[in-house]
């Protein structure tokens, strides 16, 4: 399935947030602190929980696979954008365009599949506190990562195989500051009808399911909570789930926005904005939420410092 037989363009134009000249550079600036934040701040976690043997636990084991997909998930979008803003270029070329989508459409959906995993895990740490070790072994851990990974990149390839066969007639402005997939399928001049009925049947397959099965978890944890007798024993419990239900709102609250919102209206600029909310913010975010509400975790953080600062020490002196 070579590009050059179903289109007729070697590259696209990311039209990006602004047009405005003079605020490029302060565009620049902030995403750039931003994506910074998101890699250091995601990978300090990871490095947290893989190296403290009292995080080796399920719920630390998925925060840190969320965290390390984190730093993916916005590498695919902030690295171009920044450089186009850079170089003052709006192209990119038709491989990139379809890689960018590629790695965009799996590494979201493993966003997806990884908060649904973590309720699920929340759901039987405070419904069935006393066989949770036994329920949430490490090899249902591990196999529940696994199956993230192989759906979201069956689901990914499916995606971009099939719109691959589109043809694009004239030269492609992309009103986004990177490739969607939604954005891909608007502008092709070939009919989209299939693509259009796998892409809301995926959406809403990967999409609502896994949002049902989030709802549906926190509900059974909300009356779980309600028939704890003590006061702490109910803020201790509802205190373990604040952290995921601050992601999981900003993440699929607002990305669920905005491909309904796209679906109603043909405001691309204001999808487009609406979009760094879950694309760039909520991964900006997701350090300081789960480290700052979190005692284990800033524990863990403290204790590393504390090893740093005497590996320095010890080669002073």
């Amino acid at each position: 399935m070579a590009p050059g037989n179903n289109t007729q363009i070697s590259e696209f134009l990311l039209l990006g947030l602004s047009d405005e000249p003079e605020l490029q550079p302060l565009t620049f600036g902030l995403f750039l602190s931003m994506y910074l934040i998101i890699v250091f701040g995601n990978l300090l976690i990871v490095l947290a929980v893989s190296s403290d043997s009292h995080l080796h636990t399920p719920m630390y084991f998925f925060l840190a696979n969320l965290s390390f997909v984190d730093i993916c998930f916005t590498s695919t979008t902030v690295p171009k954008m920044l450089l186009n803003i850079q170089t003052q270029s709006k192209v990119i070329t038709y491989a990139g365009c379809i890689t960018q989508m590629y790695f965009f459409t799996l590494f979201a959906g493993l966003d997806i599949f990884l908060l649904t995993v973590m309720a699920y895990d929340r759901f039987v740490a405070i419904c069935c506190p006393l066989n949770y070790m036994v329920i949430m072994n490490p090899r249902l851990c591990g196999l529940l990562v696994l199956v993230s990974w192989i759906t979201s990149v069956l689901h990914s390839l499916l995606e971009s195989l099939m719109v691959l066969q589109l043809s694009f007639c004239t030269v492609l402005e992309i009103p986004h500051f990177f490739c969607e997939l939604n954005q891909m399928i608007q502008f092709a001049c070939s009919d989209t009808f299939l693509n259009n009925m796998v892409m809301y049947f995926g959406a809403m397959l990967l999409g609502g399911g896994p949002f049902i099965a989030i709802l549906y978890s926190y509900y059974k944890i909300v009356s779980s909570i309600r028939g704890i007798s003590s006061a702490q024993g109910k803020y201790k419990a509802f205190s373990t789930c604040v952290s995921h239900l601050s992601v999981v709102s900003l993440f699929y609250c607002t990305g669920l926005g905005v491909y309904l919102s796209s679906a109603a209206t043909q405001s691309s600029h204001s999808s487009a904005t609406a979009s760094v909310v879950y694309t760039v913010v909520t991964p900006m975010l997701n350090p300081f939420i789960y480290s700052l509400r979190n005692k284990d975790m800033k524990g863990a953080l403290m204790r590393r410092k504390g090893n740093t600062f005497a590996v320095l020490v010890g080669m002073q002196t």
